[in-house]
């Protein structure tokens, strides 16, 4: 590769411009060094009439052939992929065969087979860049937490409680996204299932068992969801994953997680704040909640965007050393999720779904 070719930004197309399409967008166009928001792609006028005033240096495509026309751009390095899970797969598998490197939000897929069929294509374009948007691998105190249980700061960590809750929509975005999100295991205990691996050191799943129930959104049972689930994730050898997903929050997005280990235990964001301002009244004492997981994860979004430019770079040859804030950020790749990983949070999601609807443990 020439000097000036690698000197250039990363030029990155986005297919989809819903609601996390478009921060994804803004980063990638406004707050990611070595990288330039060159398309987008939606079906959606909508979407487009945003994108116009949004982000005006890109190159837009619309129509349902728009995905297809960008890939055809020449010019384009890599494709950032939003859109809807059931289009994850094919979309991931065009890209490659496009030259494209790829960011790909999670779900990987909402099926097994289809995410193998990802991993053996990946396979056989090894020099192209494939991340799945985990974006919690990325968040500043969940990677403090990885390093702790690293360097044995509570011996061997053997249990993760891990849960995702969001505020409550009473809108009901939930009820119209479930019959295309796979259900709230595959939609948001996903991230649960991804963490527990990793802060566990990738263990195989053994057997799981989901249960939940529909405390506000009956509209929910047509799709056979629920808005509230808890699940067990038994592992290899002796560890166990706890999870609980809900959709009902009253004061916010409440997203946390706990390791415990041999010798002692590790709580991230167990106290949901939008920052560290307490109020004291009349109520009590307390402290604002993030509002939704937009906000909870900010800073992971764009460290994860900064990361996958990173190692598209790294695989270039070039060195991208700098991080959020102008600090040296050593883990573009090492700590993000695989192609593997992915596939088996999703094999573990399908399995809580599968558990959920029978009212039995499910062996994997």
């Amino acid at each position: 590769m020439q000097a000036t070719e690698r000197a250039r930004p990363l030029r990155v197309g986005v297919a989809g411009l819903g609601r996390l399409g478009r921060r994804h967008a803004l980063n990638l166009a406004y707050r990611v060094p070595g990288a330039t928001l060159a398309a987008a792609c939606s079906p959606l006028d909508d979407d487009l009439a945003w994108a116009r005033e949004a982000l005006p240096e890109a190159r837009l495509y619309g129509t349902d052939a728009g995905y297809a026309e960008m890939l055809a751009d020449a010019t384009l390095d890599a494709v950032w992929i939003v859109t809807p899970s059931a289009l994850h797969a094919q979309q991931i598998v065009d890209a490659l065969r496009a030259g494209k490197h790829v960011f790909c939000e999670k779900p990987l897929s909402l099926d097994v087979a289809e995410c193998e069929r990802v991993a053996e294509e990946a396979r056989r374009h090894d020099c192209q860049q494939v991340t799945i948007g985990f974006m919690r691998r990325f968040d500043p105190s969940y990677r403090d937490a990885f390093a702790k249980l690293r360097a044995g700061a509570i011996g061997r960590p053997f249990l993760v409680r891990s849960q995702t809750c969001d505020l409550n929509d009473p809108g009901g975005f939930f009820v119209r996204f479930a019959p295309q999100s796979g259900g709230i295991f595959l939609d948001c205990t996903v991230h649960d299932i991804d963490v527990a691996r990793w802060l566990l050191g990738k263990p195989r799943a053994t057997r799981v068992y989901a249960s939940g129930t529909i405390a506000l959104h009956e509209g929910l049972r047509a799709a056979g969801d629920v808005d509230n689930g808890v699940a067990i994730c038994e592992f290899e050898g002796v560890a166990l994953a706890m999870f609980y997903a809900s959709r009902t929050m009253a004061h916010g997005n409440d997203t946390s997680s706990e390791v415990i280990g041999t010798a002692g235990a590790l709580a991230i964001g167990h106290i949901p704040r939008a920052n560290r301002v307490e109020v004291y009244d009349a109520r009590g004492v307390r402290s604002e909640c993030t509002p939704t997981f937009f906000d909870r994860f900010e800073e992971a979004f764009l460290i994860e965007a900064q990361a996958f430019v990173a190692a598209v770079r790294a695989r270039e040859g070039v060195s991208v050393g700098v991080g959020v804030g102008g600090q040296n950020d050593e883990q573009p790749a090492g700590q993000g999720a695989t192609l593997e990983d992915a596939l088996e949070a999703t094999r573990i999601g399908l399995a809580l779904r599968e558990s959920l609807h029978t009212g039995r443990a499910v062996l994997l």
